[in-house]
């Protein structure tokens, strides 16, 4: 029997625990993993509390979901309460206006893959998330990748307020370079959030990622950040970015055109346009933040063509870096494997 959507009122604390253990019952039912079925429960609890304390009660509707090829949950939470005066303020860790822990909105985030949130004064609040069952991430092959990174802080601090992310799993792997705005210790602490989003969901498709990570990074400076997944058997990629950071395609026949959106993730966030390419071996990719010079040649490093990925990011690095700014550069070639 095919698992049944249930609509659950809440107005009492006892309401809480029952809305949690049918949510986590659900999402074993489909088949969301041991830590899966944990995040749903908290994020139900979180949820449920939430109407309690702040809506005086409303509803959570629990759905299954089929969506080829993804199978999943969705909770939403729906109350005529008084609504959300500030969005971006309720959904950082520590605010709460119910003398509460407030760790609800952001941890809700966290703890998905998917979040969505409507709230008008006056007329109550509609939150809509989706947890999805996680694909074994099991492969028998290595990835046929060399992938290196090198970064710095802007000369004179400890911090870096530049970021990256490196996953592969099951025929796939994502890279990414995140830049958070300005230097030091805020910069830092949004690139952070991004990069802590990242490697929780890596495996969404890119658009939501970003979705993601504008939630995360609302109370911070912002960032700026590109994600590119790469399909080992499809030889394909699949690229998005808002902001600054640069990406070049080195060593293809064809000219790869990707598209940047203007703005600053979690700040004025745009969707990104996510392109799909088709990704030779020979291909070199580099992603790298506005610390290094833009305007450079890959005819003016011959010594480099041959040399690992981490060498090739690490010279790099040396040779363009700006002395103003935090610098990363990331580099995704043929394995010599």
């Amino acid at each position: 029997m095919s698992p049944i959507a249930q609509t659950i009122t809440i107005g009492h604390n006892a309401e809480i625990a029952l809305a949690r253990r049918a949510a986590k019952q659900l999402a074993e039912e489909i088949g969301i993993n041991v830590l899966g079925c944990e995040e749903i429960a908290l994020a139900t609890s979180e949820l449920a509390s939430n109407l309690v304390k702040h809506a005086g009660g409303g509803i959570l509707v629990l759905t299954p979901l089929s969506l080829s090829p993804r199978h999943g949950l969705q909770i939403e939470s729906i109350d005529n309460g008084k609504g959300i005066p500030n969005i971006p303020e309720a959904m950082t860790d520590g605010y709460s206006t119910a003398n509460s822990l407030g760790n609800g909105l952001g941890a809700i985030n966290r703890l998905m893959d998917e979040f969505d949130i409507t709230s008008r004064i006056g007329a109550g609040t509609h939150i809509v998330c989706r947890k999805w069952v996680r694909k074994d991430e099991s492969t028998l092959n290595p990835c046929p990748y060399d992938i290196g990174v090198a970064t710095r802080p802007k000369p004179g601090f400890d911090i870096n307020g530049d970021d990256f992310v490196v996953k592969s799993w099951a025929g796939k792997t994502l890279v990414g370079v995140i830049d958070g705005l300005g230097h030091g210790e805020l910069a830092h602490q949004a690139s952070l959030a991004a990069r802590t989003f990242i490697e929780s969901h890596y495996d969404l498709p890119l658009d939501t990622l970003f979705r993601g990570v504008s939630f995360s990074c609302q109370k911070t400076r912002g960032c700026v950040m590109a994600l590119a997944c790469f399909d080992w058997e499809r030889k394909t990629i699949h690229f998005a970015s808002v902001g600054n950071i640069e990406a070049r395609v080195i060593g293809s026949p064809k000219t790869i055109n990707f598209i940047v959106r203007r703005g600053i993730v979690g700040v004025n966030s745009p969707d990104p346009h996510v392109t799909a390419h088709g990704w030779e071996p020979e291909n070199m990719l580099a992603l790298y933040s506005d610390g290094l010079i833009s305007h450079w040649n890959w005819q003016d490093f011959p010594q480099l063509i041959d040399k690992p990925a981490s060498q090739v990011a690490e010279n790099l690095l040396h040779s363009l870096a700006r002395p103003t700014d935090d610098a990363t550069i990331l580099i995704v070639k043929k394995s010599s494997r």
